[in-house]
């Protein structure tokens, strides 16, 4: 449904439309109490912090919950999508999606080990119905010759560096120095906050993605029998699970999932390749995708560590004297906040000039951050090895890096698949996009695991092991670069 003339002119909010408002505030919100929570999971679900024990899981069960929850919760962004162009709206996934976000931030303040884990479910897929749907609105205020988009979706994006540091800085506190649950009814509070000012501020938002895409009832009526056949299905999976009638150890669960989300890519690439007549550019395109799909789930895999065995590491080897642990993680959002103009402004500056690297090779740039902050972190843990702790320094410096190379590669990966992928199958690609980052937060769990079985004896060879995969990736995509290339094509 198209909005007004009136609508398009809107420059209430530092020259946006109003709407813009709204979604900056919901999605602060919301981050802040994602990024709060995830600052103290893993923490929670090992020993804890002194004076403040956790649930005593190892390190290899609580990095495998982690790794699930994080792969999930990019995993349902694709069904949330889904849901909101035939059946929701996006407006409607949005507030659906905020209101059980924070129904399971308040679910994991109760102390309670099922309700824990029931907190997870309602998080992941809360998540997975807003994260997607709320992004989609904000291109919906503008037309699509509108010159400002890009630059609302930059105000946009600063809600999410912002929030994050909200969310350590408030739940990381409340978390490690009063009690778990305390940082986890801050989440769930900030969340309700989100929720309150949306329902408020809706009116500003028009008829942006109020309503899904038009189709015959018969059709959406068959849409709404499958959504309640499988929610009912999953939700009975779910419930005799909590209830002690099944249960699965997480890694094996974890590794069934990771070769769940590779199965479904390689199949959907196949289909790409040989089955979708889609003309010789267009393949050409797709390889390229594929390549950078890869490359993300290598980077997202190292990235998300930070939430992994880089906090049991800062935790138990890293001189932080009254400094909660979870507060280390502001580092990267205000890094971003800090060097993303620099990046924005460093490739405008080199494509007038005819020096802006392809896609590939900016991905290859993000990949040797990568490797080069792990090699930083070798390099503490051989020093932690010999002095029993280390300073906070080698952290700063590796969440530096990273933030690098997530500048070179995360917003760089998000144009690609919208201006690369065939015109017909664009909304798809774009969950294979998110596939990438599900895949990627799955290895975390599984690497973390690895890297802090057996405390700093096993993790140099787990980083070590990241350092190689990520530079291959590196030389394999500059190498193909100069043969697979990206074109965009017309509709």
């Amino acid at each position: 449904m198209n909005q007004s003339a009136q609508e398009y002119q809107d420059t209430s909010f530092f020259g946006h439309p109003k709407g813009l408002m709204t979604l900056f505030f919901t999605e602060m919100w919301e981050r802040m109490s994602y990024y709060g929570m995830r600052g103290l999971l893993v923490l929670y679900m090992t020993i804890g912090v002194a004076g403040n024990p956790g649930m005593e899981w190892s390190n290899v069960q609580a990095n495998a919950i982690y790794g699930i929850y994080a792969g999930m919760v990019y995993f349902l962004a694709v069904p949330g999508g889904w849901l909101a162009d035939n059946l929701l709206g996006y407006q409607r996934a949005v507030m659906i999606g905020a209101l059980i976000i924070t129904l399971g931030h308040f679910t994991l303040a109760i102390p309670l080990e099922q309700t824990f884990i029931l907190g997870l479910v309602f998080v992941a897929v809360g998540t997975g119905l807003l994260k997607p749907n709320i992004s989609t609105i904000v291109g919906q205020l503008y037309q699509s010759n509108d010159s400002r988009r890009d630059a609302g979706y930059t105000i946009f994006y600063m809600s999410i560096n912002i929030g994050s540091m909200l969310g350590f800085f408030v739940c990381g506190w409340l978390g490690e120095k009063i009690g778990w649950h305390w940082g986890f009814g801050a989440a769930g509070i900030g969340m309700l906050a989100g929720v309150i000012q949306f329902i408020y501020f809706k009116k500003f938002l028009g008829s942006a993605g109020l309503e899904p895409i038009s189709m015959e009832e018969k059709k959406r009526s068959f849409y709404k029998n499958i959504t309640l056949s499988v929610s009912s299905i999953v939700a009975l999976i779910v419930i005799t699970g909590l209830m002690g009638l099944w249960s699965v150890d997480p890694v094996f669960f974890a590794e069934r999932f990771r070769d769940f989300l590779i199965a479904i890519s390689a199949i959907y690439f196949f289909y790409l390749f040989f089955l979708a007549n889609l003309s010789k550019d267009e393949k050409k395109n797709v390889l390229m995708l594929m390549l950078l799909f890869l490359g993300a789930a290598a980077f997202w895999s190292g990235f998300d560590q930070s939430a992994g065995s880089f906090t049991i590491f800062t935790r138990d080897y890293v001189n932080l004297y009254w400094v909660p642990v979870s507060w280390t993680q502001i580092a990267n959002p205000l890094f971003i906040v800090i060097f993303a103009p620099f990046f924005a402004n460093l490739w405008v500056f080199l494509g007038k000039r005819n020096l802006d690297p392809s896609t590939p090779i900016k991905f290859a740039i993000g990949l040797l951050f990568m490797a080069i902050g792990f090699i930083v972190m070798i390099f503490a843990v051989k020093l932690a090895l010999a002095e029993s702790t280390v300073g906070v320094q080698w952290l700063l410096i590796t969440y530096l890096i990273h933030t690098f190379g997530e500048l070179a590669l995360s917003p760089v990966g998000l144009s690609a698949f919208s201006k690369y992928s065939p015109k017909r199958y664009a909304g798809q690609m774009m969950g294979i996009w998110f596939l990438a980052s599900s895949l990627g937060g799955v290895l975390a769990g599984l690497l973390g695991g690895e890297a802090t079985e057996s405390g700093l004896e096993s993790m140099s060879p787990v980083f070590e092991q990241l350092v190689i995969y990520c530079l291959v990736l590196a030389v394999a995509l500059f190498v193909l670069s100069f043969v697979v290339k990206g074109k965009e094509l017309e509709d």
